[in-house]
């Protein structure tokens, strides 16, 4: 006797579907079962499926896309950092001043703590901390710049701080000064940790509220995945938690940090986390900076930027940080490394190459940013299986006329070279896409948006930049799916709308493919579907 089959958890019917199934690549109907995909099809095929515990959505007027992943995010740091005033957006320093000056009046005697700041506004007046002084009346202040890179702090918080004069450290950071006063500029993490290190902490169950609203935002933009890029042991309790309560509403892979500063030995210590997990989120993988950012000529560059800088690697011996690859590469951990500047790049791929990367392995290692790279370096990626894990959107600061600070830095031919994008996939390299929030806004209708138009999203006036790397709607769209799968070796049960598959769906209001970039930000999301449980319902 025929075994009777299975009843679905759920069947959604009625919709627009982009499976990115090449067996099936549109249908109208999906039946889901133990949070996988039981069947894709037709409406009544589906619905003939149902039994007594099945639920049925009607999904007319829904156009469905395999869950969108962000390949480049900080989950939990970006909760934290993105506290206080929001300056992501303030034009000039007449505006930043007049943010600053409110938040002061909320905060009363408390820290004045801000983030998202961009370089221009500083153009003309150096990155300085008693540009503040006035409308901070004496409170410490504390402002985070848009990339996560730099700090800038007053007089009163580098006191609080202890921060008198110029600091040297392990790894390339930079406490800035002037005849040995610290201006209070703060570049890269270990002299942005000095002050960091007294702003008063939330408690645990504030911070833990944070944790979890981010979730809710993330899956209210269609969010059912992320590939987190800063993680240690002790951050996996939070996900622990998060977990047991039911607010981790997307799958998180979640790197062990490893950090200039860290032994070899210290290094090992991280091992034997490699197989951690949850049911939504696992370990793996192990994060490395090799470089800072262009915009204060900490990214590591071949030649110099325009300024003499760019010449130094984040980590004082390199060849340190190869041993560090090959030691996790050997130990079956994914490695990504942050490598903005060409020869950061070029750097990456030697220690992957040294740790025997082959584009035959199952765990294919990645790089992350890759601003600038060489033209001899291109074809590396697709020979050897490193993803190329872009961020277009980080383009936003970028001006018509080529003043802002990265074309600034950079010089007209390389900005024309910028974020090759298109050129990677060509070669035959996997491309992921993601936000890197909180340096940039995580909705991925934004992310896919730049990746097409290669400028912000409703500017028609604004030339894009190096719009020959543009991608097209339906490669941005592999970018937070497909890409985004292979990219972590799950490209066999996730990324498509397919039998077998997590069931992991983002429903919007139209296909995203066939939405105009421009409109593309505004396109309502109807649903959100992590593990066969709809997680966000907007309509």
């Amino acid at each position: 006797m025929d075994a009777m089959p299975a009843q679905p958890d759920l069947i959604l019917w009625g919709a627009q579907m982009r499976t990115l199934d090449p067996d099936l690549p549109s249908c109208t109907a999906v039946a889901i079962k133990d949070g996988l995909i039981l069947r894709t099809g037709d409406d009544d095929s589906l619905l003939a499926m149902r039994g007594p515990g099945t639920a049925v959505v009607d999904a007319r007027g829904t156009a469905f896309v395999p869950g969108l992943t962000d390949s480049h995010i900080h989950p939990l740091l970006g909760a934290i950092q993105t506290r206080g005033v929001n300056l992501y957006d303030a034009g000039d320093l007449s505006e930043l001043r007049a943010r600053i000056a409110r938040q002061r009046q909320r905060t009363g005697e408390g820290w004045v703590i801000g983030w998202g700041l961009h370089y221009e506004p500083f153009e003309d007046t150096g990155i300085r901390g008693d540009l503040f002084d006035d409308v901070t009346q004496g409170q410490p202040m504390l402002l985070s710049f848009f990339d996560g890179h730099t700090d800038l702090a007053n007089a009163a918080a580098l006191a609080q701080a202890g921060v008198t004069g110029p600091v040297e450290f392990k790894e390339e950071a930079t406490v800035v000064c002037v005849d040995g006063v610290p201006t209070g500029e703060l570049r890269e993490s270990a002299a942005m940790r000095l002050v960091r290190s007294v702003v008063p902490e939330p408690d645990a169950d504030t911070l833990y509220g944070l944790f979890a609203e981010a979730f809710r935002r993330f899956n209210q933009v269609g969010l059912t995945g992320l590939h987190a890029m800063d993680g240690s042991p002790g951050e996996l309790d939070i996900y622990r938690r998060l977990e047991a309560n039911g607010d981790l509403s997307c799958r998180v892979v979640v790197p062990m940090w490893q950090k200039p500063d860290m032994s070899l030995a210290e290094m090992r210590d991280h091992i034997p986390f490699r197989d951690e997990r949850g049911h939504l989120w696992r370990v793996g993988v192990a994060k490395f900076f090799i470089d800072g950012v262009i915009e204060t000529g900490t990214a590591w560059m071949v030649e110099p930027d325009t300024r003499g800088q760019g010449q130094n690697s984040f980590w004082p011996e390199p060849e340190r940080y190869e041993e560090g690859v090959v030691l996790f590469a050997g130990a079956g951990f994914q490695c990504a490394t942050h490598a903005v500047g060409d020869r950061a790049v070029q750097a990456a791929l030697d220690a992957y190459e040294a740790a025997g990367a082959s584009s035959a392995d199952r765990v294919h290692h990645r790089i992350e940013h890759i601003e600038v790279v060489q033209d001899a370096d291109l074809p590396r990626f697709a020979k050897m299986g490193i993803t190329a894990s872009m961020q277009p959107l980080h383009m936003e600061a970028a001006r018509a006329d080529g003043s802002d600070e990265w074309a600034t830095r950079m010089g007209p031919e390389r900005t024309a070279n910028a974020f090759r994008a298109q050129t990677l996939r060509a070669s035959g390299a996997t491309v992921a896409l993601g936000s890197d929030w909180m340096v940039a806004p995580f909705d991925p209708r934004i992310g896919m948006a730049w990746s097409r138009l290669r400028r912000a999203p409703g500017r028609l006036e604004m030339p894009p930049r190096a719009a020959n790397q543009a991608l097209t709607p339906l490669q941005a769209l592999e970018g937070y799916t497909t890409s985004a799968a292979v990219t972590i070796s799950e490209g066999d049960v996730a990324g498509r709308i397919k039998p077998g598959y997590r069931a992991d769906l983002t429903g919007f209001a139209a296909d995203p493919v066939d939405t105009d970039a421009d409109a593309l930000p505004g396109l309502p999301i109807h649903m959100t579907i992590v593990d066969g449980r709809v997680v966000y319902e907007g309509r």
